[in-house]
């Protein structure tokens, strides 16, 4: 057998076969590229300095928990009827998010459902939120939720609702 006709990877020899090759190529670019990402991420990261600089974390934040149990604070939009989606709070400014309560303005949108859901229209009304009673967020240690909701409407209400109602928050 011609020795210069024998693939040397095949024997244990020096010069990896072409497939190698390919493997090592493409374990270089990939280790290239995750370091060039965690340099990246290195640099956009707070340096120590400016982290001692602010507040310290709230050791037991208040959240609002939406219906697919996410954790918001302060949320623009919130869905109040998860089943349908055919009430919404949208445009929420929040004036306080405070320890006991929260309160915002925003407008409640509302499906009227006439003749039938599906083809019913959405409906604006202006709206004051306030979140209260908040109680440890079961499964997600040290966070509290708010557990209920009122809705004052500073207009009309969209009917049959009162003008004042509050729901408990399950989520």
């Amino acid at each position: 057998m011609d020795a210069s006709r024998v693939d040397a990877s095949r024997i244990g020899g020096l010069a990896p076969a072409p497939r190698t090759r390919f493997r090592i190529r493409l374990r270089v670019r990939s280790a290239a590229l995750l370091c060039a990402a965690a340099a990246l991420a290195a640099g956009a990261a707070v340096p120590a300095s400016a982290q001692t600089a602010r507040a310290p974390m709230d050791p037991s934040p208040l959240v609002v928990v939406d219906c697919f149990s996410q954790a918001h604070v302060r949320p623009q939009e919130y869905l109040l009827a998860c089943g349908d989606g055919n009430n919404r709070l949208v445009n929420l400014r929040w004036n306080s998010w405070g320890q006991r309560t929260a309160t915002a303005s925003g407008t409640d949108m509302v499906n009227d459902c006439t003749p039938y859901c599906a083809a019913g229209r959405f409906r604006a009304y202006p709206v004051t939120v306030t979140l209260s009673h908040p109680r440890p967020w079961p499964g997600h240690p040290d966070v509290q939720r708010y557990t209920s909701v009122r809705l004052l409407y500073t207009d009309k209400a969209p009917p049959p609702v009162s003008k004042d109602v509050t729901y408990k928050l399950v989520y």
